[in-house]
């Protein structure tokens, strides 16, 4: 089964490092941008821009991340492999306004949006790392429910904190990025979670 070549989904390799237990900014990579001055942005790409944009931001060094997931198609009788976006039409970037201006002149962006919370969406990307590193089966959820939050207590994926959802007969923990009102979810059994 051919696999189309692993993108660079996130630069530098730490940026999400060091936020597994409690929310914090991360440090700047080795840039020479002055660190006070980054924050998080959301960028909404054009229509499957995601991976150029990606590689745009990676050429010129500014940091960001961009979940991306495995999935099969079959093309043509053919089982293929790809990289593709977790959250179609999402990527962050974490980077200085000019360096967000620079992203705006590949004219790959459709909208860039603000973040309120840097240190939430910076904890609940990297829960959603985790969560892709430990290849678990994600599904995109839209437009959460509300619901308990628990903390997975043991396992590949202890420490990561979620809401759990009911689905036909199902439990699923989900784990949101809050700003996007999007999340991915899993099915956990009831006895790795505890109540936070």
């Amino acid at each position: 089964m051919p696999f189309i070549r692993t993108e660079t989904h996130l630069y530098p390799p730490d940026l999400l490092a060091n936020s597994h237990d409690a929310p914090t900014v991360p440090t700047a990579p080795e840039t020479t941008a002055n660190p006070a001055a980054r924050a998080w942005w959301a960028i909404y790409t054009k229509a499957r821009q995601e991976k150029s944009l990606a590689r745009d931001l990676l050429t010129w060094q500014i940091p960001f991340y961009l979940p991306l997931v495995t999935r099969t198609h079959v093309i043509g009788g053919k089982r293929r492999k790809s990289q593709v976006p977790l959250f179609g039409g999402y990527l962050f970037l974490w980077g200085t306004p000019e360096e967000r201006g620079r992203a705006l002149t590949t004219n790959r962006i459709s909208q860039t949006l603000a973040v309120p919370d840097q240190r939430q969406l910076q904890f609940d990307l990297s829960q959603v790392e985790r969560l892709i590193t430990a290849n678990a089966p994600l599904t995109v959820e839209s437009r959460l429910q509300p619901g308990q939050r628990v903390r997975v207590k043991s396992g590949a994926l202890l420490g990561v904190e979620g809401t759990v959802a009911e689905r036909r007969t199902q439990s699923r923990l989900i784990v949101e990025v809050r700003f996007l009102q999007q999340g991915v979810s899993l099915e956990v059994e009831d006895y790795y979670l505890e109540p936070i």
